[in-house]
């Protein structure tokens, strides 16, 4: 059903384009050169889409921090604190620690439950909170609220200073859509001209098209790398 459900973008993108553009231009090469670039940013929609729920969790951790915080300071062991997030916690986390709750209620092994958790999100936040719960389990540390204010504050100046480039860099990505856009755009006004179509449809414009594809996605795929921001290596997990 998640398979079905992801490719539905793809399904419906590629062959409606094919469809509209062969309606306003009667030419199928044209029909399957626009095709191509509508699957392309369905793919890059798609894709940003899941960066930004990565993005909401990675904005969800001081928040977690702040309710372990208060959860021990309430009496609260640092089970009954963990398994309260599924309630209380950041409601995209919640079923990933609901998960951290059944697995303790159905074998109550702590390290186990907690390892798992961490490899389920998979960043290098996680792994620092959850290492520093499992020494604080494992040896009693009275300085368990102490090392969690700390890690908040080191997060929180994390998120604030990646939030700033992030803001800086967001016109590279701006200029590398309108930069990828603009001229396939022209492209379709003027196929919308016969003559326009007969040039493209000799083995020499269909040629040119098929640079104009590749030379697309190369400059794309440039100008998206020298935007990217460094993701922070994990230390305690596997890097995936």
């Amino acid at each position: 059903m998640k398979s079905v459900r992801r490719s539905a973008p793809f399904l419906a993108s590629g062959p409606l384009t094919f469809l509209a553009i062969y309606l306003l231009t009667a030419s199928t090469l044209f029909a399957l050169a626009f095709s191509l670039l509508v699957l392309a940013f369905t793919y890059v929609i798609v894709k940003s889409r899941s960066g930004k729920l990565e993005l909401e969790i990675a904005s969800s951790w001081p928040e977690v921090i702040d309710h372990l915080i208060s959860g021990i300071q309430s009496g609260m062991s640092l089970t009954e604190a963990l398994t309260e997030l599924s309630v209380r916690g950041p409601e995209v986390m919640r079923p990933l620690f609901t998960a951290f709750k059944r697995q303790i209620i159905e074998d109550g092994d702590f390290d186990r439950a907690i390892t798992n958790l961490s490899e389920k999100f998979g960043s290098h936040a996680s792994d620092q909170i959850f290492q520093a719960l499992l020494i604080s389990k494992s040896l009693g540390g009275s300085q368990l609220l102490t090392i969690l204010r700390t890690l908040g504050n080191f997060l929180r100046q994390d998120l604030a200073l990646r939030n700033e480039i992030a803001v800086k860099q967001s016109w590279i990505k701006n200029s590398a859509h309108l930069s990828s856009a603009a001229p396939w755009l022209l492209l379709l006004l003027l196929a919308m001209q016969p003559t326009t179509v007969a040039a493209f449809t000799t083995p020499t414009g269909a040629g040119i098209l098929l640079l104009g594809l590749s030379l697309t996605a190369l400059a794309y795929i440039w100008m998206s790398y020298l935007s990217r921001l460094p993701s922070v290596p994990r230390v305690f997990g596997a890097n995936k």
